[in-house]
């Protein structure tokens, strides 16, 4: 599992689809290439302080690590955007909401901006 570090890379997931937690948002894309699964983490300032933000970050990456590799789909980018309730929230459930977001990402198509536009 790689991580995602350019911007065009998380700009590019944020045009696929996305499941909403009440500690953090999961965004999902699949990637024509051969790749590994990449996931990326981002935390805006309107989160708290950098020693707060940073919080968050370690403690989203700690579930990505906890979490089955098989959970993730192959060739596919991740994103996890904090929240604020991710620095006080329970480690177990925040898990649980990861995982079934995961599990509900993979049952929805996967649409993307450009498709969207094509409709009339």
């Amino acid at each position: 599992m790689d991580r995602l570090r350019q911007r065009a890379d998380f700009l590019a997931v944020a045009s696929g689809a996305r499941i909403n937690s009440a500690a953090f948002v999961v965004q999902s894309r699949r990637r024509e290439d051969g790749g590994p699964v990449r996931v990326g983490f981002t935390v805006t300032k309107k989160n708290g302080t950098a020693t707060e933000r940073n919080r968050i970050r370690r403690r989203l990456r700690e579930l990505v690590k906890r979490l089955d590799v098989i959970a993730m789909r192959p060739h596919s980018d991740y994103v996890l955007v904090g929240r604020r309730a991710a620095l006080t929230g329970d480690f177990a459930t925040m898990l649980d909401d990861l995982r079934s977001a995961l599990h509900r990402l993979d049952r929805q198509p996967q649409k993307t901006r450009d498709a969207s536009r094509s409709q009339p």
